[in-house]
């Protein structure tokens, strides 16, 4: 079943590689979205795809790379209009 996420991570999230991360689990699940870092040090991402890989990805984010230190990760229900930031053509976007 397809289910989409919508999730904020706060912590020592930028600065570490922490949207590469994302981008790495995501695309090695077969995920789709986006991930973006947020002007207040947070790091903000959307994921769709198959229940348990979207569950997957998140357990992930939950610890993050190397150098990271994951204080929060909030996450809710999303939309198909969550997805709509990802650039064309991309199953994945790393945004700015």
């Amino acid at each position: 079943m397809r289910v989409i996420r919508h999730m904020v991570v706060g912590g020592r999230v930028q600065g570490v590689s922490y949207r590469a991360f994302v981008e790495h689990e995501a695309l090695r699940h077969g995920i789709e979205g986006w991930v973006r870092n947020c002007r207040d040090g947070d790091v903000e991402a959307v994921l769709a795809g198959d229940g348990d890989a979207v569950a997957a990805v998140i357990e992930a984010c939950r610890r993050g790379p190397m150098g990271a230190r994951v204080d929060t990760l909030d996450q809710r229900a999303g939309s198909e209009d969550d997805l709509k930031s990802r650039r064309a053509g991309e199953l994945f976007s790393v945004l700015f």
